[in-house]
């Protein structure tokens, strides 16, 4: 596992009220455990609760699509400062004072995207992370995301 002193934090809190929807920055929301963001669509399924993506990621997408903002990808917690592409299935991170354990990495698509349909790429499959809620609790905007000890 990389350095447990590596951090970054979250820069967006999205949820949809639907599936298929971009998600919409909430500023804040509440991790249920083993359930998901309270009020998200997707919370609930199965072993991929929480999804994150990292800013980086979208920012290059943007040279393609510069509309894009966090939550574009459906991705519930947008990323800034920690490397996700080093995460492996298990990896416990914390966020704030919950806990969330990678469950799955990228995910294929059956349907594209409205961001695929646009530009012919599509980031999630490849850079998404997929996470179940271990300890619930509130996340917010400018909080912390680290690797649990």
């Amino acid at each position: 596992m990389p350095s447990s002193k590596a951090s970054g934090k979250i820069i967006a809190v999205c949820t949809s009220p639907e599936k298929g929807m971009i998600k919409h920055d909430v500023g804040e929301g509440l991790l249920l455990e083993e359930i998901g963001i309270d009020g998200d669509a997707h919370a609930g399924f199965m072993h991929r609760q929480v999804s994150l993506i990292a800013i980086e990621d979208i920012k290059t997408m943007m040279e393609k699509l510069p509309d894009l903002v966090p939550g574009s990808f459906a991705e519930n917690l947008t990323t800034e400062g920690f490397d996700l592409s080093v995460l492996k299935i298990g990896d416990r991170l914390k966020v704030a004072d919950s806990l969330l354990e990678v469950s799955q990495i990228g995910k294929e698509c059956h349907t594209r995207c409205e961001v695929f349909r646009k530009t012919g790429d599509c980031i999630m499959p490849k850079k998404g992370i997929f996470t179940r809620v271990i300890k619930g609790g509130r996340v917010k905007t400018g909080d912390t995301i680290q690797f649990a000890d």
